[in-house]
């Protein structure tokens, strides 16, 4: 088999824009699954839902945001998505509404076939957040699957270039991010969302895939953008961007490999090893992998 022709690592990625209700936790868990069922219909295999997905993102009181909030992966709605998962094969990133005792976690949690792979807590918490959820306290890991190696975060963190290089320099083939996006002071209507620009940015610039799943509606006053897409780790966007306002799913097939294989742009430059960290600070270099750049 010639070089060209490998898809040792092709796969299926979807992208669910969905409105969850808050409050509603069963109706948006039962949404999710109908959801996925339809991704699976398509070939999908590895599944993105967005952030707070479950419970819904605008909390009035903490009581109502420990009410929603559930143990990982023991609760009710990981448990339900690790059974879909199972039953046919898939990777599921989707964002929860975390309980550990008596903290709350913006989280973001990766099921595999086998079940429960990982999960990450939101490092940047935005606005009313941080009246709720605890800063992420697990870093940015990089979960190693038979599909490919996968990065995520939540949203907010990807204002932050560290949080893609943190998962690139630890050899991660996508990032997979939960996100409810919403409008930020600037914004032109005409023109796609600021989050569309920095994920498209910080593919090209790190050389990875990026999934990301928005939500849509109007919460609580609370209005969000939609505009899921993914994108090529050459930064061009290879599935959506979704509608605005309607929910709906995204796909692209990609072969993961590509992010590693195709990273040196030409006979000279390669973005990740070019960096010249005797110019600046090492900073993420304590995070790198032999030979993942």
């Amino acid at each position: 088999m010639s070089r060209k022709s490998r898809e040792e690592a092709l796969i299926k990625v979807a992208c669910i824009q969905m409105e969850p209700v808050v409050g509603e936790k069963d109706r948006n868990v039962r949404r999710s699954l109908e959801f996925i069922e339809q991704a699976v219909s398509k070939g999908a295999k590895l599944i993105v839902l967005p952030e707070l997905c479950n419970s819904g993102y605008v909390f009035e009181s903490r009581e109502e945001a420990f009410a929603l909030s559930e143990p990982v992966p023991d609760g009710e709605t990981s448990r339900a998505w690790a059974e879909i998962a199972a039953r046919h094969g898939l990777h599921i990133v989707a964002g929860i509404c975390e309980r550990e005792g008596e903290s709350l976690y913006n989280s973001s949690v990766v099921i595999g076939p086998q079940g429960h792979v990982g999960t990450f807590r939101k490092v940047h918490l935005w606005n009313e957040e941080n009246l709720f959820f605890e800063p992420g306290n697990l870093g940015f890991p990089v979960f190693k699957t038979p599909i490919g190696r996968i990065g995520t975060f939540i949203c907010y963190d990807g204002w932050f270039p560290e949080s893609y290089r943190m998962c690139a320099l630890q050899g991660a083939d996508i990032v997979c991010i939960p996100t409810n996006w919403v409008p930020i002071p600037g914004q032109d209507p005409k023109r796609e969302a600021m989050a569309n620009i920095l994920v498209m940015g910080a593919a090209h610039s790190n050389s990875v895939f990026v999934a990301a799943a928005d939500r849509v509606g109007t919460e609580r006053g609370q209005p969000f953008l939609g505009q899921s897409l993914i994108v090529s780790y050459t930064g061009w966007p290879i599935g959506g961007p979704a509608s605005s306002s309607e929910e709906e799913i995204i796909y692209a097939e990609v072969n993961l490999a590509d992010a590693r294989r195709k990273r040196n742009w030409n006979e000279y430059n390669q973005v990740l090893r070019d960096r010249r960290t005797d110019v600046y600070d090492e900073m993420l270099g304590a995070d790198a992998r032999p030979g993942w750049y």
